[in-house]
């Protein structure tokens, strides 16, 4: 099993868990999206998935880690949504390391599943405001300049994008192992890029690097995805 990732003293990164919940309409895939309070120094403002830590109380007594986050994954959505999350449901789909500079790092597994019945009501505190996007509206919107949204839900939603509903998209989820993002940070030219595993400038941190990428460009003409 993958370790979470950890940083140098003081910056070991927290557990966490996220749910990507969706739902089938008549215009095709969509997926639940809440705003952060801009007051939280962490994610502040920012369109995400229902999430947040693992508390102690969600791990099982084996200390498996992904059923861990499973639970608080469920936790989460009931207490951000007011949804019952059916954990048995979910699919592991990736996880999460930001860089050893962020100032608050949570290691966090993403989960993806159908939504529940029920309707969606936000606590008021944490989280301001919700709604149900199609993939490409919100990846639209952040263009615009209309939401903020971070580098994993951007990924995650561009990801999502091509699936015409949730049987399709969990099927994906479900035929391939969960990939794993421990982000290093390189400038580009125009801004900055998220570099992970399998891109050439990973290890040294140099975007210009000749070879293959993978990696998130994140400059003022828009956002980039290129896996190779």
């Amino acid at each position: 099993m993958r370790r979470l990732g950890t940083g140098p003293p003081g910056t070991e990164a927290v557990p966490a868990a996220t749910v990507v919940l969706l739902r089938d309409t008549d215009d095709g895939l969509e997926t639940l999206m809440v705003r952060r309070s801009s007051k939280l120094a962490f994610a502040g403002g920012m369109w995400v998935f229902p999430g947040g830590r693992v508390d102690p109380a969600d791990v099982p007594d084996d200390g498996d880690v992904i059923e861990a986050a499973r639970r608080a994954a469920v936790r989460e959505a009931r207490e951000e949504a007011d949804l019952a999350v059916d954990g048995s449901a979910m699919v592991p789909f990736s996880h999460w390391v930001p860089p050893p500079v962020a100032a608050k790092r949570f290691a966090t597994w993403f989960f993806m599943g159908p939504a529940p019945e029920g309707a969606v009501t936000v606590d008021g505190d944490e989280i301001h405001d919700h709604r149900w996007l199609a993939p490409t509206e919100a990846l639209a919107r952040r263009d615009a300049g209309e939401i903020e949204l971070a580098p994993p839900t951007w990924v995650t939603l561009h990801r999502l994008a091509p699936h015409p509903d949730v049987a399709a998209a969990l099927a994906d989820a479900a035929g391939r192992d969960p990939d794993f993002f421990e982000t290093h940070i390189a400038r580009v030219e125009g801004g900055i890029a998220a570099l992970w595993e399998g891109d050439a400038g990973y290890e040294t941190q140099e975007a210009d690097t000749a070879g293959p990428r993978h990696r998130l460009s994140m400059v003022e003409a828009g956002w980039r995805y290129e896996r190779t």
